[in-house]
């Protein structure tokens, strides 16, 4: 879920927004179709955003270091803020055990993995949204 403003006025929605990869919104006066399609309750301005590409994985490093996830064609609209609703995936690193349902909610998760028999987690999480 994204927090949203718009690039004319610099209004931000009241709510937080989501964007579904498979779901196309018609914008007004035939411009076509975007994954996200917001008109400004202050100026009016219609504003759209696509998904580039399919979700990447993070992938764990030592030291962790900062990946794009997502990334977005925006058009008079940028997202501010980022929240992990929802249930995202990950493997266990040596065992490669799927787990499924993983909240992030909280900004962090911890489960047991069977088969490395030991405690697993994701923790310290942070966004960040820049432009590309």
């Amino acid at each position: 879920m994204f927090k949203v403003q718009c690039t004319s006025c610099r209004e931000t929605h009241d709510n937080y927004v989501g964007v579904n990869r498979f779901e196309t919104n018609e914008m007004s006066g035939s411009r076509g179709e975007a994954n996200f399609v917001w008109r400004c309750k202050n100026c009016k301005r219609e504003s759209s955003a696509t998904i580039k590409a399919a979700p990447s994985a993070y992938e764990q490093g030592e030291p962790p270091k900062a990946q794009k996830l997502f990334e977005f064609d925006c058009r008079g609209l940028e997202f501010t803020e980022f929240k992990p609703e929802g249930e995202w995936l990950a493997d266990g690193m040596e065992s490669g055990t799927k787990f499924t349902g993983v909240d992030l909610t909280d900004g962090e998760w911890f489960d047991y993995d069977e088969k490395a028999g030991e405690e697993v987690s994701i923790k310290e999480l942070n966004w960040q949204i820049k432009r590309a």
